[in-house]
């Protein structure tokens, strides 16, 4: 069996040979480590990428079959991007910094987790209107300069991406990425601004809402339609998204006002997808995302990743035993382990065994591999899966 076999059986409760060892990548300070110890090179280190070339050079020196995110994906974020910008420099060397999504961050030249959000450019419906709103329209037009048209459009698709595709036949899994439906406006607002606009303004966040998916469901129609043949299925094994919707405590906003506001184009989309045959779609979300899971899988997600396991211990277990099989998972190995020692990576295996014996689910770290990991451990931990589950 290849890697595509192997998952489409594992998650359809099927017999499989073994065990695909998958990974979710890594952070950027991780792959410069390595190379400054010398187990890649620093030409590697920065021109990785998910699903890239060399993402698969990386993933043969450590023992990886494949790196889950590996998706085709249509453009649905900003069009254009805002222009990154030093806004303040401050003696210490930090600074303050506008990213590409509208957000002023506190940025240090030692920091390796994530930045603190100082302000927001989106606040009211004027600067939705004035600064994103234009940001986020749909066209399908095609041109061969800077990706913009005479009159300013954004062009959402690559047709040289879309002749890959149909011209490809590999051995690995390949998702269609099919956008974010929430996640990405809580990144535009931030936590705070979420939740005053929800108070100040509701019709205003149902037209953000509305504008992203109808956005994502446009450019997921659209790829699927030009890239899947008139006589067959998508060639796709799986629809993903991404929101980051929750933390250490559970989700960053209500499940009731989530299942009302955002689960209808969940519905939607994964009505499309499976539609072109496509009947795995997973979710990617940090944190504890136990009070979210009814409100996914009732709209069509079906496989939760990367079940981080965190100081609040989330696990497919519990899970599986309210869902039932429906409810399928990739991820839930602690990553912490690669911090430790061997005997750490060994506990870590036996405490999943039980996990897998579950079907419908394929172990995977459950987030990139931070800095403080080891070279020795990650090979160590591939190793030790083939033997475990080969």
């Amino acid at each position: 069996m290849n890697n595509r076999e192997r998952v489409h059986a594992i998650l359809h409760y099927q017999p499989y040979d073994r065990m695909p060892v998958v990974h979710f990548g890594y952070w950027h300070e991780t792959l410069v480590k390595w190379a400054h110890e010398g187990h890649i090179t620093e030409e590697q280190a920065y021109a990785w990428g998910d699903g890239n070339p060399t993402d698969a050079e990386i993933a043969m020196k450590l023992g990886f079959d494949f790196n889950w995110s590996s998706c085709f994906t249509p453009d649905t974020r900003l069009r254009p991007g805002f222009e990154t910008k030093l806004i303040a420099s401050f003696p210490d060397g930090s600074r303050h910094v506008l990213n590409g999504e509208g957000t002023v961050i506190l940025e240090k030249d030692d920091a390796i987790s994530i930045p603190k959000e100082i302000e927001h450019l989106l606040k009211d419906r004027a600067s939705w209107e004035q600064l994103y709103l234009p940001k986020l329209q749909y066209c399908i037009e095609r041109v061969t300069h800077a990706g913009v048209n005479a009159g300013g459009t954004i062009i959402r698709f690559d047709e040289g991406g879309e002749d890959y595709i149909k011209a490809s036949a590999w051995a690995d899994p390949y998702g269609i990425y099919v956008g974010s439906l929430f996640g990405v406006i809580r990144n535009w607002l931030g936590i705070v601004g979420l939740s005053y606009l929800l108070v100040d303004d509701e019709p205003l966040l149902d037209e953000i809402i509305d504008t992203v998916g109808h956005l994502c469901y446009a450019c997921t129609e659209t790829a699927l339609q030009r890239i899947c043949p008139d006589d067959g299925p998508a060639p796709f094994d799986f629809a993903h998204m991404w929101e980051d919707i929750s933390f250490r405590s559970g989700p960053l906003i209500s499940p009731r006002i989530f299942r009302k506001k955002v689960g209808p184009y969940y519905h939607r989309i994964t009505e499309l997808v499976r539609s072109y045959g496509i009947d795995i779609v997973s979710l990617d979300s940090d944190g504890d995302v136990t009070k979210l899971v009814p409100v996914w899988l009732d709209n069509g997600v079906n496989t939760m990743f990367p079940i981080e396991v965190g100081t609040w211990g989330s696990s497919i277990a519990p899970w599986r035993e309210q869902y039932g099989p429906e409810l399928r998972g990739v991820g839930g190995m602690n990553k912490v382990v690669f911090t430790r020692d061997y005997a750490a990576v060994d506990a870590e295996i036996e405490r999943i065994k039980p996990l897998v014996e579950l079907g419908g689910y394929i172990p995977c770290p459950d987030h990139r591999l931070a800095p403080d990991s080891r070279w020795e451990n990650v090979q160590y931990y591939c190793d030790r899966m083939r033997e475990t589950f080969g």
